[in-house]
């Protein structure tokens, strides 16, 4: 099943970049202002690091969801079908303290994490009612590429050298790519648009020794309200 979404993203992003539009096609630009939601416990990658930290950490899965803002330009070709390339940015820091430990003067092992996300994705959409519709609904595919940037720091125990308690920061990021499917329905006119949209994004990337999972999950759910300057 994920070879089919993968190489169906593929190919959405190929039409995009091949589905060249006359100079007459009708062209949006999109500003949104949403919601992500991480993936629950249970629907994340195998050996996810905020899984892992979840174990010994006093913190839920659900903290790292938050805002998100993004744009997005989309270009006609032909009545029923749009390609759109945006970029969206999210950050969330979670608080964290150590379930069974404590500093030896009693207080709380304080640790943050921070997770960075800023999507870029390539999309083909469906608009079965047609672009000349008030109302339109749609649906598409695509690919994304999410440059990410995700730390922790603060205290530590190591569990390694007898509990010692230090204090530190381990970073990484990168880019990795990925899949994207979505959803929503527009309210047009001839010089603007406004509706609502839900984006599912499919990527995780790779970590290193130092982080207590070898994997982190960059996908989640985006639920947004779009406005949109159609020219």
């Amino acid at each position: 099943m994920s070879n089919v979404f993968s190489r169906a993203a593929a190919a959405a992003a190929c039409a995009v970049v091949l589905g060249a539009a006359p100079a007459s096609a009708q062209q949006t630009v999109n500003l949104s202002l949403g919601y992500f939601t991480v993936k629950g416990e249970d629907a994340r990658v195998r050996d996810d690091v905020v899984v892992a930290n979840s174990r010994f950490l006093a913190f839920d899965v659900s903290d790292f969801n938050g805002a998100t803002i993004g744009g997005e330009w989309l270009v006609s070709f032909g009545r029923f079908f749009e390609g759109g390339v945006g970029v969206g940015f999210t950050r969330k820091t979670v608080p964290s303290v150590y379930y069974d430990y404590e500093d030896p003067d009693g207080t709380e092992i304080e640790q943050d994490a921070r997770l960075r996300r800023v999507p870029m994705d390539f999309t083909v959409r469906v608009l079965p009612f047609g672009q000349g519709s008030p109302i339109q609904p749609y649906f598409g595919l695509g690919a994304t590429a999410v440059a990410w940037r995700y730390s922790e720091f603060g205290e530590f125990v190591n569990f390694d050298a007898g509990r010692q308690i230090f204090d530190g920061e381990f970073v990484a990021s990168g880019v990795q790519g990925g899949a994207v499917a979505l959803g929503g329905i527009r309210f047009a006119g001839q010089g603007g648009s406004a509706g609502f949209e839900v984006r599912y994004h499919k990527a995780d990337a790779p970590l290193s020794s130092d982080f207590a999972g070898s994997r982190l999950d960059l996908g989640g759910w985006t639920y947004q309200f779009t406005a949109g300057l159609r020219f």
